[in-house]
């Protein structure tokens, strides 16, 4: 049976910091976005206290999370967490994200403060204010033993900064986030230091969808596609040329009508 809490259980706190994998779950504000999960994995994240769970947030090639905390009235943010050992336990957080970009002043302030150890590809901190937390069963969620962490993204990124540092310029973490991080998968604005060093260093960012329903440009609102307000536009056009030629033919006969029955 699922319980509902304001905020986190203190007895809770403990099993969180154990897990080894958790997911975050965003979405545009728009009905045509997509809804991203996206897994975590790594000794990476935290609870301060009992309303607010972060995590650091490594570079990868897509930035969907971060245009859904950025977007103007968003914010919306779901962290997931289940056991894959010992008693089945399944916790959701639910709350508003922030993003605290490295290369800030508030991303250095976090990193001080709470003794945060950075990695090469260290893109920013997920700051997540809770304002609800669920613990349901899990009974259904199969046993998994953990081997360990895998190491490839921490090493890929170690090579880039090293590189970087030996004097190539194009391995720079700047050029690669103006690259794949600087728009969403819907069009969205991504991680605002990618799209300033895009405009000042001429770095086309990737395209991240392909085929019909690929979208040129972010649908605010509830999204309607180029198709749709088409469609609408020939519905409100059929509708009035039906009006205007059947309007003297419905008036004549309800004027039919009222007359039979005031003479009755």
């Amino acid at each position: 049976m699922g319980v509902f809490y304001e905020t986190i259980p203190k007895s809770m706190i403990k099993w969180i910091l154990e897990q080894k994998v958790f997911w975050v779950a965003t979405a545009p504000l728009s009905a045509v976005g997509h809804v991203n999960l996206s897994p975590k994995g790594g000794q990476y994240f935290g609870v301060i206290d009992e309303r607010t769970f972060w995590y650091m947030d490594l570079t990868g090639s897509g930035n969907e999370t971060i245009s859904h905390l950025l977007e103007p009235g968003n914010g919306r943010a779901t962290v997931l967490l289940n056991a894959f050992e010992g008693p089945p336990k399944i916790v959701r957080l639910w709350g508003q994200g922030r993003v605290l970009t490295n290369g800030t002043q508030a991303f250095s302030t976090f990193v001080d403060l709470h003794k945060v150890q950075t990695i090469p590809g260290t893109r920013s901190i997920i700051i997540v204010d809770i304002h609800q937390v669920g613990s349901s069963c899990g009974f259904s969620v199969p046993f998994y033993n953990f081997q360990e962490y895998r190491e490839t993204l921490n090493d890929f990124f170690e090579k880039k900064d090293r590189k970087f540092k030996e004097g190539k310029v194009e391995e720079s973490m700047d050029r690669y986030w103006a690259y794949k991080n600087a728009w969403s998968m819907d069009g969205l604005p991504g991680l605002p230091r990618a799209m300033e060093v895009g405009k000042e260093q001429n770095v086309a960012p990737i395209k991240k969808m392909v085929g019909p329903l690929a979208l040129s440009r972010y649908h605010y609102g509830q999204g309607y596609t180029a198709a749709q307000v088409l469609l609408m536009v020939l519905a409100s056009f059929l509708l009035g040329v039906a009006m205007t030629q059947y309007a003297p033919s419905l008036l004549s006969v309800g004027e039919k009508l009222a007359t039979g029955v005031n003479g009755q």
